[in-house]
């Protein structure tokens, strides 16, 4: 890849942001002369991101602290119909009322990152000569829409055969899973997106995973056939850890960015135990570290990886839930694991005295602190020796915690040598 001369591309190049893009050197180009507002979009499926969306997540605050402009576009109106790309069926159809709680709480995730201005929004700390962020609700244009006027305008610029070659349809049709027409017109809807931000706000270029890469071209394409303007795809990729599996996943599920879903102290934990051969690339990807910095770090090995990975957590919590919240989360993990201390900041749940003396059973108390889902998940922790009660093993499925085992007044619970919680005593 030749040498970028904008701040923006260059940065995301040398960080390993790129995989592909529609007209990289007219775009860096462009970049280099002037501010370019920019989005990804975000649907509402849940009320918090995961960390799988966090590579789109930190390539628009690059794009801010570069001196540009960054859209987060909430999906309003297309969580009502589900992106079927990576899909094998069809996406669970929510009501109106769950996508705004969804709304709010994915809200909250970006102001972690991003500065906004406007409708309360603005977080303070902002750079001198920082672009303001701004959110925008497709539904605001896509509930507007007449379907007929819509079809003549904008469907005849879509061709079935087209369409078909998108892996987000074909993969489906190939597996001979049903794929509604409601989902075949996610892909126009999401290129109108592009055309309406162009429109409205000059918006340049549409930014998201690789797996977007179909939907995005669509949208360029459209944009510069109904308005004229040249606009610009560009895709991140899809990052997998060096044993192979998909970045966003861990044991215990999807490793949420709200802090309701998942404490600080949890999200740490996942980036402390981050794979030896990952450590660099992902100190790059999900750190604000100078480069030079993570140059020496590399060059740390043996026992000193183990550092290494503490700073990777403790950056990448800071991100994402403050500088504050990162550094207990750390000292948690230090009391926890190198003192054996019963640390106060490990996640978990308050339990009243009547209730602990009556006795808890195990496997309520272990999906009582987010340890198990389910008695069954509790029964098999149990079975294959992972499961602990300060520390000391436990093979009695019908073990009974009480208050013999508090220990300053919290009992730790913990499910294998990594996971742990807290039942604490009110």
């Amino acid at each position: 890849m030749s040498t970028l001369s904008s701040s923006f591309l260059a940065t995301l190049q040398e960080r390993g942001f790129i995989h592909q893009a529609t007209d990289l050197a007219a775009l860096d180009a462009l970049a280099a002369k002037e501010c370019i507002t920019a989005y990804v979009g975000y649907d509402l499926t849940a009320d918090s991101l995961h960390i799988g969306h966090l590579v789109s997540i930190m390539m628009l605050r690059w794009m801010q602290k570069t001196g540009h402009r960054p859209i987060t576009l909430l999906g309003g109106g297309t969580t009502r119909i589900g992106d079927p790309s990576g899909r094998d069926e069809t996406r669970r159809m929510l009501d109106d009322e769950q996508i705004a709680v969804n709304r709010a709480g994915i809200e909250h995730t970006f102001r972690n990152f991003l500065d906004y201005d406007g409708a309360g929004r603005a977080r303070s700390g902002a750079m001198d000569g920082q672009q303001s962020a701004m959110m925008a609700n497709n539904a605001e244009w896509l509930d507007e829409l007449a379907y007929i006027p819509f079809l003549r305008d904008i469907g005849r610029h879509f061709t079935i055969n087209r369409m078909l070659t998108f892996d987000s349809v074909r993969l489906r049709l190939d597996r001979e899973q049903p794929l509604t027409f409601l989902e075949f017109n996610y892909m126009i809807l999401q290129a109108y997106d592009f055309m309406e931000l162009s429109r409205r706000y000059g918006c340049r270029l549409q930014m998201g995973g690789s797996d977007q890469w179909g939907n995005i071209v669509n949208g360029v394409e459209l944009t510069r056939r109904v308005t004229g303007q040249e606009v610009f795809g560009l895709t991140c990729p899809l990052i997998m850890t060096a044993s192979g599996q998909k970045m966003g996943k861990s044991m215990g599920g999807a490793v949420w960015l709200n802090p309701a879903r998942l404490s600080p102290y949890e999200y740490w934990q996942f980036w402390r135990n981050t794979e030896d051969a990952d450590v660099v690339r992902f100190l790059k990807l999900f750190t604000e570290l100078p480069m030079d910095e993570i140059a020496r770090l590399e060059q740390l090995g043996g026992q000193e990886i183990n550092e290494v990975k503490k700073v990777l957590a403790t950056e990448a919590t800071a991100l994402c839930h403050g500088r504050e919240a990162a550094e207990l989360a750390a000292e948690t993990a230090r009391r926890t694991f190198e003192q054996g201390d019963m640390a106060t900041g490990l996640p978990g749940t308050d339990i009243a005295a009547d209730a602990l003396a009556a006795g808890v059973p195990l496997l309520q108390a272990l999906q009582m602190v987010g340890l198990a889902a389910s008695n069954s998940e509790g029964r098999r922790l149990v079975r294959q020796g992972g499961a602990r009660v300060n520390d000391e093993r436990i093979d009695n499925e019908e073990h009974v915690v009480g208050r013999d085992d508090l220990r300053d007044g919290i009992i730790k619970l913990s499910a294998g040598k990594k996971r742990h919680a807290a039942l604490r005593l009110v």
